[in-house]
């Protein structure tokens, strides 16, 4: 994977040279992961800033916490690590302008990404030097997927199933809901452990699956993001999983989404998941090289139009060494999909103060149509 981080970084000093780029500073954990091939546990909401400093025509420099650098030193392919402490002459805004040197003209950085207290201190430090967005020169590298990002992705999937598999083996009458996001967890962190050894730069990846989890059951299927609770089950309770927040191997991030039923279903509950079925089926259908992102939610909303539901806020989203990249399965993105391209499908119908039916999986484009990243049965499971 380093090998690849590296060849990456070349490619976005090509392109910061194409763009008129001479200085591009990093502080999203994602983004330094796919050209760093590392990331830190400590992370700005500690106060302690990571940062990936690159110019077209040298070698990047990376700044990380004193603690953290014999990690960062041992997973990362960049040569020049630079630490800062927490108090002192060596603080992080020293050794950062130490490395940004004179004034720069300006600045590239992901504008909406850029932590407050690196924008504050650019704003004080540099109150003339204009901060320019490169997100999306950054974005448009990371909308295609090379071979070695879909193989993770694919052993990321086949953690996925393990863990709904799990899932759906915790699930009876009685039992409450946390108890099946425990067994997510371990079958998960199990699943992820097979696919990694002792050796090399593995041997700081960690298996463990973390993260609440999102599920929903019964009446409370209409809260789409709601985390598992002490709350018990009930015969003909539906029971949705989401994994978008734990679906996630090698910093590279998947969507998945099951919904099963406790002992039996209802004839409206069972119309309602039928009905994001059809919708996922009918947006997955419209999937190939060649179409736009938003000729992919308009299958789908045809199908809720039909059934007499609204149409979903997005169908899909791109996805990989973050929870959100672009471009997005939704009405007014334009983009043309791509082989490469990697996207959580989703169907979804929210019954408000009532029900809800849930189901999702990702994919890679391919020019035909596509492949699934993810697999488990799409029928109406009664556990």
């Amino acid at each position: 994977m380093l090998e690849y981080a590296r060849q990456r970084t070349a490619a976005f000093q090509r392109r910061m040279t194409e763009e008129g780029i001479g200085l591009a500073l990093l502080t999203d954990q994602s983004s330094i992961a796919y050209l760093g091939g590392f990331w830190g546990y400590l992370s700005v909401e500690f106060g302690r800033p990571t940062l990936l400093v690159l110019r077209p025509d040298t070698p990047p420099v990376v700044l990380t916490p004193l603690m953290e650098s014999e990690m960062v030193n041992a997973m990362t392919w960049v040569d020049d690590v630079r630490t800062w402490e927490d108090a002192g002459a060596m603080r992080w805004e020293h050794v950062l302008a130490d490395v940004l040197g004179v004034p720069p003209s300006e600045i590239g950085v992901e504008k909406d990404l850029l932590p407050a207290i690196v924008r504050n201190w650019l704003d004080e430090r540099y109150p003339a030097t204009p901060l320019r967005d490169i997100s999306p020169v950054l974005g448009a590298m990371r909308m295609i997927k090379g071979p070695e990002e879909i193989q993770v992705m694919r052993e990321a999937g086949r953690i996925a199933a393990a863990m709904m598999a799990a899932a759906q083996g915790a699930l009876a009458e009685g039992v409450p809901e946390y108890e099946a996001a425990l067994a997510v967890i371990d079958a998960g962190t199990r699943a992820a452990a097979g696919f990694l050894t002792e050796r090399g730069w593995d041997a700081f990846v960690s298996p463990m699956i973390h993260n609440l989890q999102i599920m929903q059951s019964g009446r409370d299927t209409a809260m789409v993001h709601r985390r598992a609770s002490v709350k018990r089950l009930h015969r003909g309770d539906p029971v949705y999983f989401c994994f978008c927040n734990l679906a996630e191997f090698k910093h590279y991030r998947l969507g998945f989404d099951r919904m099963f039923f406790i002992g039996e279903v209802s004839d409206e509950a069972a119309r309602v998941q039928d009905t994001a079925v059809a919708a996922q089926a009918a947006a997955l259908g419209a999937v190939r090289a060649g179409v736009s992102a938003e000729s992919v939610a308009a299958a789908a909303n045809e199908v809720y139009a039909a059934n007499g539901f609204a149409p979903g806020y997005r169908t899909g989203r791109s996805i990989g060494v973050a929870y959100l990249e672009a471009p997005e399965l939704k009405q007014g993105d334009t983009t043309v999909l791509a082989p490469g391209m990697t996207f959580a499908v989703d169907g979804g119908v929210t019954v408000e103060g009532g029900l809800g039916g849930r189901i999702g999986d990702s994919i890679v484009v391919t020019e035909s149509g596509f492949e699934f990243l993810t697999e488990y049965p799409r029928d109406i499971t009664v556990v």
